[in-house]
C-alpha cells in the first residue's frame, strides 16, 4: 500500500495531487507511515544523511516550516528571527505531526541552539549533527565518519535493533535512484523549460522529504516520463537563476508569479534533497562513503565553507551550465546568511555585466501583486536593453 495515490496518467493531475499534499499541514503520508507502525526521523535544514534512517526502516522528514501561525511555538523564539524556526516547532507542539528523533544542524547562530529549544519542549530525544565546518582539512571526512555513526547508534538504541551495513548499502543504491531522477528533473528544466515549471518542479521534488524514498523514485519517474511528453509551446521568456532558496521555502504562490515572467532554469530550493551530485559509492563502508560524498560531491552553500566551491563563482558556473541570463536573488527575512550573501552575489554579478534581481520572502507571504510589477518591469528591461 502506497502512502500517497495520484494519477498516472496525467501530468497536471499528478502535480495538483502533489501540491495539495505538500501544502497538507496534517502531514498524511507521515501519519498513514506512523499508523502502520513505523518510525519517524525529522531533521532541520539544510542537508542530513537520510539514508541512515532509511535504512533503519525509518521514514526520514525534512522539517522546513509551514505557512501556519506559530501560536505555541512564538513564544520560545525571539522576535527577531526567521520564521522558519518558529513555524518548524509549532509543528509538533501544535500536534500536525509527531516524531521519534530530532536532528538539527547548527548552520547559523540562530540554529544552533535549535535541538536544545526542541528538547525542552517536546518528549521524544532531539540532537544535533556537527557537519564538518572545514570540509578542506584532511580529517573532516574521518570525523564526518563518527558524526554519521553516533547518529546511527542514536537511531538503533531508540528502536532497539541494529542498523546493517548491508540495509546502508542497499539505501544508498534508493538514494543513488532518487539523485538520478532528480538530476533528471533539473535537465528538463534546463533544457525544455515550458515543459516542467518551476513552481511544478518544486513540488514534485518536495515530496521526497516527506514520501518513503522507493516511493517517490515511482513518483518522479512517472512525472518525467508525462512531463517529457507534453505538449507545451515554448514562449519568449527570460531565462533565469533563483538563488536563495536553502533554507526556508518561499510560498508556492510566488514561485508562480516568477514563472509567468521568467524559465527558472535553475535553483538552490531544498538543496538538502539535492546536496550530493552524484553516485555515492555503494561497496565498502557505507557510513565513509556517505562522508566522503558530503566533503567531495556536495553542492555549494552559504551553510557550507568550502575554499573549493567559492559562491559566488559556484553561482556563476550555475548561471553558464544552465544558459540562464539573469539571476533572481532572494532570502527570508531576517536570514543572516542569506542576505549577506547577497551582497557578495551581487558584486560577482556586476564584474560579469549579468542583470540581477533582489528582493525578500517569508513563508507566510501572502499579496505578490508588487512582486509582480517589480519582476515584469526587470524582465522588460533586460529583454528591451
Amino acid at each position: 500500500m502506497k502512502c500517497f495515490s495520484y494519477p498516472v496518467d496525467s501530468l497536471p493531475g499528478l502535480i495538483e495531487a502533489a501540491r495539495e499534499l505538500l501544502e497538507d499541514t496534517s502531514y498524511p503520508t507521515v501519519r498513514e507511515w506512523r499508523a502502520r507502525g513505523g518510525r519517524v526521523l525529522g531533521h532541520f535544514q539544510v542537508y542530513f544523511p537520510e539514508e541512515i534512517a532509511d535504512a533503519a526502516g525509518w521514514l526520514p522528514v525534512k522539517i522546513h516550516g509551514a505557512r501556519i501561525e506559530p501560536r505555541h511555538s512564538d513564544a520560545r523564539f525571539g522576535s527577531y528571527l526567521c520564521s522558519i524556526l518558529k513555524t518548524s516547532l509549532e509543528l509538533e507542539l501544535g500536534e500536525h505531526l509527531t516524531l521519534d528523533l530530532f536532528v538539527s544542524h547548527p548552520i547559523c547562530d540562530a540554529a544552533r541552539n535549535l535541538a536544545a529549544i526542541w528538547g525542552r519542549n517536546v518528549l521524544h530525544p532531539c540532537s544535533i549533527l556537527y557537519l564538518p565546518q572545514n570540509p578542506n582539512s584532511a580529517a573532516s571526512a574521518g570525523y564526518l565518519h563518527e558524526e554519521y555513526a553516533r547518529v546511527k547508534r542514536e537511531i538503533e538504541t531508540i528502536d532497539g535493533r541494529a542498523v546493517s551495513d548491508d540495509a546502508l548499502r542497499d539505501s544508498i543504491a534508493v538514494f543513488n535512484q532518487n539523485r538520478a531522477l532528480l538530476r533528471r528533473v533539473y535537465a528538463l528544466r534546463r533544457t525544455e523549460p515550458w515543459k516542467l515549471s518551476v513552481d511544478e518542479s518544486y513540488v514534485l521534488v518536495a515530496l521526497g522529504g516527506i514520501l518513503p524514498r522507493r516511493e517517490h523514485n515511482v513518483l518522479l519517474a512517472t512525472a518525467l516520463a508525462l512531463a517529457g511528453a507534453r505538449a507545451a509551446v515554448e514562449r519568449d521568456l527570460l531565462r533565469v537563476v533563483f538563488e536563495g532558496g536553502f533554507c526556508e521555502q518561499p510560498p508556492l504562490e510566488l514561485l508562480r508569479t516568477i514563472a509567468q515572467s521568467c524559465y527558472v532554469v535553475d535553483d538552490d530550493l531544498l538543496i538538502g534533497l539535492r546536496w550530493l551530485t552524484s553516485d555515492v559509492d555503494a561497496h565498502g563502508d557505507p557510513l565513509r562513503a556517505l562522508a566522503r560524498a558530503y566533503i567531495d560531491q556536495s553542492s555549494y552553500s552559504p551553510v557550507q565553507h568550502d575554499l573549493r566551491k567559492p559562491k559566488e563563482r559556484m553561482l556563476l558556473e550555475r548561471i553558464h551550465a544552465s544558459g540562464a541570463h539573469a539571476a533572481i536573488l532572494t532570502a527570508a527575512k531576517m536570514c543572516e546568511p542569506g542576505l549577506d550573501e547577497q551582497v557578495a552575489y551581487a558584486r560577482a554579478l556586476d564584474a560579469e555585466r549579468i542583470p540581477y534581481f533582489v528582493s525578500e520572502f517569508e513563508e507566510r507571504m501572502s499579496s505578490f501583486d508588487h512582486l509582480q510589477i517589480q519582476l515584469e518591469t526587470f524582465v522588460e528591461n533586460v529583454l528591451f536593453d
